[in-house]
C-alpha cells in the first residue's frame, strides 16, 4: 500500500491541530484560540484500503524566549526529518505573513511542500485570490489547496493531492490505531485544554499539567456509574502548574469552584477516552521558572533527548 509521513507546519493559530483532528476523525490534538497550544509533536494516522498517512502535528513557528520554546522549535525541526512531504498551513484570514514567506522560501528547495490555505470560510473570494497570488510567487511549492479545517471543506481534495507523495511500502500501524500518543499524555493534554478553555483570558497560556498517578483498578463501591466497563476505575492525580500565586488563586476559584469545574469537564472526555469510570483529583502548583527548569520540563514531557 501507499504509506508516508506528512509533517504539518505553520504559524501559531493557523489551524494545524483542528486540521489533523478532522483528517483523522478523532481528537488527537487539543485545540484552543491561544497561540502555541500544541507543544509536542503529535501523530495522527489516517488509514484507508490502499494507503496509510501518518500526519505529524507540530507547534506553531515562533522565536523562542525560554527553554520550553527551544524544545518546541526543536520539535518542529525533528519532525521535518525523513518525511515524504511537508504540509504548510496558512491562515487565510490573516493573509501571508513575513514568517510564512521566510519559511517557505527557506525549505521549498529541500523538501516537497504542499500549502493548505485554511479558514477560507471566514474570508471573501477577493481575499482568497490575493493569498493564492502571493503563494504562486513563491518558487518550489508543489501544490496549493484552499480548505476550511473547522468545517471540513475540501479535505478530501487535500488527501488526493497528498497521495502522489506517498511511497510504496507496508502498513506501519494497525487499522484501528489513530495516534501513538500514550493515554497518560492525552489525559494531561485534556486537562490543559479544559483549563485554558474555562479560564479564557484570565490566566496566560503558560501553564502545564503533570500527571502524578495514573492507574486502573477494580471499582470501589459508591463511585458514580458511567457507560463503559463498570468493574474498572481509572484513578488520576495531577498538578496544574502555573507561574504565579495570583494565577493559582484564579485556577482554584472561590471555594475551589473553578478547579472543580475543570475536573468535571476533563473527566467527561477522559472517561470516553479510557472507557471506564474516572476518579480525577486535581491540585495547583506554582513554579515561577518552570519554562526554564530542565528537570521540570523533562518531568512534564518536554525532553530534548526524545528529539534525537
Amino acid at each position: 500500500m501507499k504509506t508516508g509521513f506528512i509533517c504539518i507546519v505553520g504559524l501559531p493559530n493557523a489551524g494545524k491541530s483542528t486540521l489533523i483532528n478532522h483528517l483523522v476523525g478523532e481528537k488527537v490534538a487539543i485545540v484552543s484560540w491561544r497561540p502555541n497550544t500544541t507543544r509536542n509533536r503529535i501523530l495522527g494516522i489516517v488509514t484507508t484500503e490502499d494507503s496509510q498517512i501518518v500526519f505529524i502535528d507540530t507547534p506553531g513557528i515562533f522565536k523562542p524566549k525560554n527553554k520550553l520554546g527551544d524544545y518546541m522549535m526543536q520539535s518542529v525541526s525533528f519532525s521535518m526529518k525523513d518525511i515524504e512531504a511537508l504540509l504548510y498551513v496558512v491562515d487565510a484570514s490573516k493573509g501571508m505573513q513575513k514568517a510564512d514567506y521566510e519559511f517557505l522560501e527557506q525549505h521549498s528547495k529541500e523538501i516537497p511542500i504542499i500549502v493548505a490555505v485554511n479558514k477560507t470560510d471566514t474570508i471573501t473570494r477577493e481575499t482568497l485570490f490575493t493569498v493564492l497570488s502571493k503563494l504562486n510567487s513563491v518558487q518550489g511549492i508543489k501544490e496549493i489547496v484552499p480548505i476550511s479545517a473547522k468545517k471540513g471543506d475540501n479535505l478530501e481534495e487535500l488527501l488526493k493531492v497528498i497521495n502522489p507523495f506517498l511511497q510504496d511500502g507496508i502498513q506501519l500501524y494497525p487499522d484501528e490505531m489513530y495516534t501513538d500518543n500514550t493515554l497518560r499524555f492525552m489525559v494531561s493534554e485534556t486537562i490543559r485544554e479544559k483549563t485554558l478553555y474555562l479560564l479564557n483570558k484570565e490566566v496566560p497560556h503558560e501553564l502545564s499539567v503533570s500527571i502524578n498517578t495514573f492507574e486502573f483498578r477494580e471499582d470501589a463501591k459508591g463511585k458514580r456509574e458511567v457507560q463503559g466497563d463498570s468493574k474498572r476505575l481509572c484513578e488520576i492525580n495531577a498538578d496544574i502548574v502555573c507561574e504565579r500565586q495570583s494565577q493559582k488563586a484564579i485556577i482554584i476559584g472561590k471555594g475551589g469552584s473553578m478547579l472543580k469545574k475543570i475536573a468535571t469537564e476533563a473527566r467527561k472526555d477522559i472517561e470516553e477516552m479510557v472507557g471506564c469510570k474516572v476518579f480525577l483529583e486535581l491540585f495547583v502548583k506554582v513554579d515561577e521558572h518552570w519554562r526554564d527548569n530542565d528537570y521540570l520540563l523533562r518531568e512534564l514531557g518536554y525532553n530534548k533527548k526524545d528529539l534525537k
